[in-house]
């Protein structure tokens, strides 16, 4: 048997695309004789649709589409993941199921274990499925499952029925799983081996079919693959990038291995934040971005990112120089535009920043200079950008790190402005790591901007090291108290200085309403801020 995997890019409520994607791609399969199409779960719509889900309409027109694909793929059997509804007087309204279609039949198996953790809520929407079934085809009999019906359910409790201790009742001739299964950097390999554990269990092949795409903060890497009945995986597709693979289960098996080693840690964020980039736009249907470029590392990062998910010339850089920024900022700043072929514009702000302080001098006579006086600059920048993507149509790229929206180092309204975060869940040392990177073949971002002490430059002689501490202690008590969820008395018995933990902590906390206010961050971490990350803004804990 000829099995066809539909690695796509769905765009979330574009019926009409998908669905000729969908049906295009069937085609395209047919012609190289495949016997069966799989695409991935919520192909249909796309994936998550969240409240869209309580909308008839949208179901309606899931329905519609369905039936749409049905009718143009009459010859051609195909699997896809679509929300159906539940039809029985008890329950949630829909199901998340896979559909088989073939000759205006449909067979629907249901989703069973729906996780309800970090960036899902599937719970809100779905029943799980309590009775489960094999499909009957071609001779063959396959167990049908979606996404984490397959997943170390012992460790989840709310995990109580094992759709495939069901399934592997009828002796199906090999497993399918097609998955939404978001990008983080750990995934791939976690993924990989959790598959491959169910087939060391069940002992039969498995055939996997991934989203790839990325839907606003929320990037998926596709990776779809096949394993062999002896748990190797025979052939996986490329990550990050749409493709349509044909696997014969009699003969390729047989056939030497196709496999790659997965990608590093930073070549894997890398290409996730290209793919991130590049998805936000066309789907929202803008061209043009536009950021400030200070000649730090951070804004450096996310314009050589936007230039080559974009294309250079599409990416507006605009230097805002202050009586305080040093002349090699400047110059830093000034290279990396020239290196990469992008547009540039100097915009001094000094004269704003006097005609705000002259403003505000009747109200603040007598108080010294503090942090208002800087952030006085930093949103002065903001109000420029700001100015420039109104007039012009450009989205505003964010260039915050995530040790500096955990901490609260930045200014609402000024630096933390933006239609989409590009590095809000890069920690600041692996921002010098996928720097590095970057220039792995030839100087893009400039090596000045790399190995120079970090810096606001909003005031004098001014060093990020002022503030807080060393990046590579405060990441790690990040890192461990965020990614981790470790209290404070345990961070502390790993070896760190009681007052710095206590004090990071406090600020991570306290900074919870500036968070709430941050653009949607391209998430390429297991616990990105966001909509994985669920916090209260005036709790007292820590605090």
């Amino acid at each position: 048997m000829k099995i066809a995997l539909a690695q796509l890019n769905y765009h979330i409520g574009n019926f009409e695309a998908n669905t000729q994607k969908i049906i295009r791609t069937a085609q395209d399969a047919a012609k190289q004789h495949a016997d069966l199409v799989i695409f991935a779960e919520m192909a249909v719509c796309g994936y998550p649709p969240r409240d869209f889900l309580e909308f008839d309409d949208f179901i309606t027109r899931t329905e519609q589409a369905i039936a749409e694909i049905a009718e143009s793929c009459f010859d051609i059997p195909v699997i896809l993941g679509a929300p159906v509804r539940n039809t029985g007087s008890k329950g949630k309204a829909l199901y998340n199921a896979a559909i088989f279609l073939h000759e205006g039949k449909q067979q629907i198996f249901r989703k069973a274990l729906l996780p309800d953790y970090d960036v899902f809520d599937e719970y809100r929407y779905f029943e799980p499925a309590q009775a489960f079934d094999c499909l009957s085809f071609k001779g063959k009999k396959v167990a049908v499952t979606i996404c984490e019906d397959l997943w170390n359910i012992s460790e989840n409790p709310l995990y109580f029925n094992q759709p495939m201790e069901s399934l592997i009742l009828e002796k199906p001739d090999f497993i399918v799983n097609i998955a939404a299964s978001p990008f983080d950097y750990r995934q791939a390999a976690v993924r990989e081996e959790v598959l491959q554990n169910n087939v060391r269990k069940y002992k039969i092949p498995l055939i996997y079919v991934n989203h790839v795409g990325a839907q606003t903060e929320l990037l998926f890497d596709g990776g779809s693959m096949v394993i062999s009945e002896n748990a190797e995986v025979h052939k996986r597709m490329d990550f990050f990038k749409e493709g349509l693979t044909i696997f014969n289960l009699e003969t390729d098996f047989s056939k030497p291995k196709s496999v790659l080693e997965l990608p590093s840690k930073m070549e894997l964020i890398h290409q996730a934040l290209v793919m991130g980039i590049r998805n936000y736009f066309e789907k929202l249907g803008f061209k043009k971005a536009i950021l400030g470029l200070s000649g730090g590392l951070d804004s450096a990062l996310t314009m050589a990112l936007a230039a080559e998910a974009l294309g250079a010339e599409n990416v507006f850089a605009v230097l805002m120089p202050s009586q305080f920024s040093s002349d090699h900022s400047i110059k830093d700043a000034v290279d990396l535009a020239k290196n990469l072929g992008s547009p540039y514009e100097t915009i001094a702000i000094e004269p704003l920043y006097k005609s705000f302080k002259t403003q505000l001098e009747p109200l603040f006579s007598g108080k010294p200079d503090d942090v208002t006086e800087e952030n006085i600059q930093a949103r002065a920048r903001g109000l420029l950008l700001m100015a420039i993507s109104n007039k012009f149509g450009y989205i505003l790229l964010n260039t915050s790190n995530k040790s500096e929206a955990a901490v609260g180092y930045g200014t609402l309204y000024g630096d933390m402005n933006g239609g989409i975060s590009v590095l809000g869940d890069v920690y600041k040392t692996e921002a010098f790591e996928l720097a590095r990177h970057i220039n792995k073949d030839r100087e893009i971002i400039p090596e000045n901007t790399i190995v120079k002490p970090p810096s606001a430059e909003l005031r004098p002689v001014q060093k990020d090291s002022d503030s807080l501490p060393d990046y590579a202690i405060l990441d790690a008590i990040l890192y461990a108290y965020i990614e981790q969820r470790k209290g404070p008395e345990t961070i502390i018995g790993e070896g760190f200085d009681e007052k710095t933990v206590r004090r990071v902590l406090r600020l991570v906390n306290q900074n919870e309403y500036k968070r709430h206010q941050t653009p949607p961050i391209l998430r390429v971490s297991p616990k990105a801020f966001g909509m994985g990350r669920k916090m209260p803004i005036v709790a007292k804990y820590l605090i």
